[in-house]
């Protein structure tokens, strides 16, 4: 299991500082936003330099790219904005494909037309699942010319909101390349320590097989995201069910500051 961080919790628009910064804290990989190389992160195009900068600042730092985030609305209300946000996806994958990143990471989106991380009322409407499930398709079908893999969070305020959702859509997709990003903090909004570990438990039991990168954030009782190994999620019990599932890939954390990130890379070290 490999140890990484999302990189825009460090600052800058060059990749070569940004990378630095990831290894610098103590970290081997790292999810990579195209805000990092001073781009949009979904951006028109990436052109061929960004491509070279990011991949000689990965080579030059040892930081390795075991992912990109791809992330637009696809439950958006608006057909317009939805079929913009997939052109957008469509560069991002081959971006990854140039890159040689083999997963780039997806919302599952809302019905919220401001916030694609904010619920809404109709997300359960079987109408917002249905639009959903048409950008999948399409998403699938750039993925699978690109040799990339795509991942999905359960989330509480999007579509896929449980493991189970997430293991829905898998089946109902039928591709290898659908994948899952598991982050215990977003399988529940409220919950003590003993219902934490529960409700994560079973969602890595339901997932096996099935998680190609963790991630490392937390939740105080009350909701509030904090710092992993700071909330009501049991990481050493975490990290234990991953590895007894037969996960080996990338745990990465976010949701924390550039300060903290030493301290909590050396904490997620102690649990692999």
């Amino acid at each position: 299991m490999q140890i990484g961080v999302f990189a825009k919790t460090f600052p800058g628009r060059e990749p070569a500082s940004v990378l630095a910064a990831v290894r610098d804290a103590g970290f081997a990989v790292t999810q990579f936003n195209l805000a990092c190389a001073g781009l949009p992160s979904m951006p028109d195009a990436v052109p061929d330099d960004a491509i070279s900068a990011i991949a000689a600042a990965s080579n030059a730092c040892g930081v390795a790219l075991v992912a990109l985030s791809g992330t637009y609305n696809m439950a958006h209300p608006d057909r317009t904005v939805r079929d913009d946000g997939l052109r957008r996806l469509g560069v991002i994958i081959e971006a990854a494909a140039d890159l040689s990143v083999p997963l780039v990471t997806l919302c599952t989106g809302t019905r919220n037309p401001d916030d694609q991380w904010a619920h809404h009322p109709d997300n359960p409407d079987p109408s917002a699942w249905a639009d959903m499930a048409g950008e999948m398709e399409k998403a699938l079908d750039l993925a699978e010319r690109h040799g990339v893999d795509l991942g999905i969070e359960p989330e509480q305020a999007n579509i896929v909101t449980s493991a189970g959702d997430a293991m829905r859509l898998i089946a109902a997709m039928g591709s290898k390349r659908l994948r899952i990003v598991l982050d215990p903090a977003n399988l529940f909004e409220q919950a003590s320590p003993a219902e934490a570990r529960a409700i994560v438990a079973a969602a890595v039991e339901t997932t096996a097989g099935h998680v190609a990168m963790a991630h490392a954030k937390d939740r105080f009782a009350d909701g509030r995201f904090a710092t992993a190994g700071q909330g009501v999620v049991n990481f050493p019990d975490f990290v234990a069910r991953l590895k007894a599932s037969g996960f080996d890939g990338p745990l990465v954390t976010h949701g924390l500051s550039a300060e903290e990130a030493p301290e909590v890379a050396r904490f997620l070290k102690g649990l692999v």
